[in-house]
């Protein structure tokens, strides 16, 4: 450890892996929700609920995909070289993430503004958008996990993964309605979250069953011993989580409202889990089997420089993300614009 931390070749790149695999973390979680509840608009009744839903992620959408901003600028300049890897091979699907996410940004505020007969064609902008940053972002997660390669099988396979990683974003966006919302609407989100809790399932087991056979190095990671032992935990975990997830929400909408932020916390768990397993299975390459996050890191001297900065912008990004999540907790009120 003393060896580690005296090189800055080894600590390094390291530290800004762990900072950029966070950032990922964040976004993954936060975003997630609110990309969820752009996606089940295709579930929601009628204009009353949809403006519900959005005044549930108003406040906090704009600062969620910040945490994305900095995951791909620390990727590109702590490791670029695999930057360049990366985005060459999926220039299509972040190309039509970007697009998703501006279709979002638009949509976001037209819908309030344009005559009510427009409204309609601005929802489903809104969930279009919604639908094509998810399916993009799963498209994405699933070639990686392949390693990069583009097959008949690595595409069927990001497909799999577009389906269930939108899947999963609409599951924690339900688990989030169920704590912001009230009545009707509420007894809805708790009905797709216990839907789209077994699509969620299916994504994990699909991901834990394609990683060790596409690459022999995570097999052993996975399957040696003592690895095997370090590793078995975290199925189990996620396991008992879904159990009880499933428990919660067969209870819910309680008296008083009671538990209404469990299923939301334990969503995140589920998800802070899978991404402890693909880190722990990737690690220590940023490019699966190809490029480690050493071979790709930029010169110590840059990185040292950069860190300070990273240092700054961080908890400035994560107190303002805190403050918004303060300051407008509860309930969602009535979407307004005044």
């Amino acid at each position: 450890m003393s060896d580690f931390l005296a090189d800055p070749n080894q600590w390094l790149p390291f530290t800004f892996a762990a900072l950029m695999g966070l950032s990922i973390l964040i976004y993954v979680v936060l975003d997630g929700f609110d990309l969820g509840v752009g996606t089940l608009f295709a579930v929601a009744a009628d204009d009353g609920e949809k403006d519900r839903m959005i005044a549930s992620i108003g406040p906090f959408w704009d600062a969620n995909e910040t945490w994305l901003v900095l995951a791909v600028g620390l990727l590109l300049v702590a490791f670029p070289v695999a930057h360049g890897v990366i985005l060459s091979t999926l220039y299509v699907p972040v190309a039509l993430m970007l697009i998703g996410l501006i279709l979002r940004g638009v949509s976001f505020d037209f819908r309030a503004k344009v005559r009510p007969p427009h409204k309609r064609y601005w929802n489903r902008a809104f969930l279009v958008g919604s639908l094509m940053t998810g399916l993009s972002q799963g498209f994405m997660l699933g070639l990686y996990i392949m390693g990069l390669e583009v097959t008949a099988w690595t595409l069927a396979f990001a497909g799999l993964t577009a389906i269930c990683l939108t899947a999963g974003y609409a599951f924690i966006g339900a688990c989030w309605l169920i704590h912001k919302m009230e009545d009707a609407l509420q007894r809805k989100a708790v009905a797709w979250a216990k839907r789209l809790a077994w699509f969620v399932a299916a994504g994990f087991i699909a991901i834990s069953l394609a990683s060790p056979l596409v690459s022999p190095r995570i097999f052993d990671k996975w399957f040696s011993f003592p690895e095997i032992a370090l590793l078995a935990p975290l199925p189990m975990l996620a396991t008992g989580l879904f159990i009880w997830l499933m428990m919660k929400l067969a209870r819910l909408p309680a008296p008083d409202d009671r538990g209404s932020l469990g299923p939301f916390a334990i969503a995140i768990a589920l998800f802070v889990l899978c991404f402890a397993g693909l880190a722990y299975s990737f690690y220590p390459y940023v490019v699966p089997d190809r490029l480690t996050i050493y071979d790709s890191a930029s010169a110590p001297e840059s990185l040292a420089i950069m860190l300070v900065g990273t240092l700054f912008v961080l908890p400035v990004i994560a107190g303002y993300s805190a403050f918004s999540y303060y300051v407008f907790r509860g309930k969602a009120t009535d979407l307004s614009y005044d």
